[in-house]
């Protein structure tokens, strides 16, 4: 891996930007509502319009990164970010009101869009740069832990830059970006392919085929991905609106409370990537605990309605979070193909963007209702993970090693006609029934 260590230095610094250009603003959110003077749902537009776009678009541009590289759709992704950002930031310093308004929602939409190209290709591109499966876990183990530690930054550093000027985190987000693109231009070397990218029915063919095969377990793990982020993002909006209107802590303050769970979870990443190699059994268990303990967390501090439980077990739990995400990511990345690597892992990322939306306004509507009623719920949705990957996830059957199906395909093909293209390979062998 240390031959790679600066590729990992440049592509850990795109879930970091990218997490920044988003989160930096949660915290100032009351404040970008006074300096428009537009309503609340209007700023929540800001996150929304971001978030729903990213989802749509996650899964084409994980055709586009298998079809014409990774490094292809992650550049022009981060300069459509640096530009949606600069749009953002450049109307809130110059414009006033609704104008100024609709042009940063404008600007948010734009970054939405290099979102959906940047953080979820970068996953299947680890892949694509390790054979070893040991080191493939490691290194989305760092990936992951990036992605932590910009959560963990944002409501610090986004509070702290709205103290100087209330837009700088829109104007922070270009340089950020140019920062992690010229990271990824000189640094990161993309394997060389040496197959012909399929067609686009061959494409869509041989996806059918790996979630006819392997949807059971697929499915599983998107779902489990969801609730992961749902249960993570849901309870943060609660500290946040629970300090600020109970406790009166605004600010950076508030962002270094919130930022307790998240640094408990990127540690907890860390050291899951570490650990868990090669192992898929270990992957499901470990996966398995980790939702276990914060089901079990949620449910205690659903009996305990006192805002010292509420952090404390809540960082337990944000371990079990983070030990659970490295695992889904090895076994999401290993357990398919490089053909079609970047698309079902693009789809895995639409789902954690879904459970990040659902997240805050499933928690507002039920905020106002009984302690116990909102985190039951939680913990509930917390036991349906866990219970999904005990039952639904076998990695015995679905997360046999990619690099080894492929070895093997081609030796099966091979024997049947050598001059055939080896990416056709998987549709000789089984025809899809669609």
């Amino acid at each position: 891996m240390s031959d790679k260590k600066w590729d990992l230095v440049a592509l850990a610094s795109i879930p970091v930007i990218m997490t920044l250009g988003n989160s930096m603003l949660i915290p100032i959110l009351p404040q970008i509502e006074r300096e428009l003077k537009v309503s609340s749902f209007k700023v929540s537009m800001l996150i929304t319009v971001y978030a729903v776009v990213a989802i749509l678009l996650i899964p084409l541009a994980g055709y586009l990164s298998d079809r014409f590289g990774r490094k292809a759709v992650i550049i022009p992704s981060l300069v459509i970010a640096a530009v949606g950002g600069g749009v953002a930031g450049a109307a809130a310093w110059m414009m006033e009101g609704n104008i100024a308004y609709w042009t940063i929602l404008a600007g948010r939409f734009l970054q939405g869009i290099g979102a959906a190209g940047a953080f979820p290709i970068v996953i299947p591109l680890v892949g694509d740069m390790f054979k070893d499966e040991d080191q493939v876990s490691k290194s989305l183990g760092i990936i992951e832990t990036s992605n932590t530690f910009g959560k963990v930054l944002s409501p610090i550093l986004g509070a702290a830059l709205a103290v100087w000027l209330w837009y700088s985190p829109f104007l922070a987000v270009p340089v950020l970006c140019l920062f992690s693109l010229l990271l990824v231009i000189f640094l990161v070397k993309t394997p060389k392919r040496h197959e012909k990218p399929p067609t686009f029915s061959e494409f869509i063919a041989s996806i059918r085929d790996v979630l006819k095969q392997k949807g059971r377990w697929l499915y599983a793990l998107f779902a489990i991905g969801g609730i992961c982020m749902f249960l993570l993002f849901g309870v943060l909006y609660y500290l946040s609106e629970t300090l600020e209107s109970e406790f009166a802590l605004k600010g950076v303050v508030k962002g270094l409370v919130l930022a307790i769970p998240l640094a408990a979870l990127c540690l907890a990443s860390f050291f899951t990537g570490k650990w868990i190699g090669k192992n898929k059994s270990r992957m499901k268990w470990l996966g398995f605990t980790g939702l276990a303990l914060v089901t079990v967390s949620l449910g205690i501090i659903g009996m305990f309605d006192n805002i010292y439980v509420v952090v404390g077990l809540f960082t337990l739990g944000s371990v079990g979070i983070g030990a659970a995400l490295p695992c889904l990511d090895t076994l999401i990345t290993e357990g398919v193909d490089k053909k079609q690597r970047g698309t079902i892992t693009a789809l895995f990322s639409s789902m954690r963007f879904i459970g990040v939306s659902l997240g805050p306004p499933v928690v507002s509507l039920l905020i106002g209702a009984h302690h116990f009623l909102l985190f039951g719920i939680l913990a509930a949705s917390g036991a349906s993970g866990a219970l999904l990957t005990l039952l639904a996830v076998k990695p015995d059957q679905g997360g046999q090693s990619s690099s080894e199906g492929d070895r093997k395909q081609r030796h099966q093909h091979e024997q049947k006609n050598e001059t055939e293209p080896a990416y056709r390979a998987p549709l000789r062998r089984k025809k899809s029934p669609f």
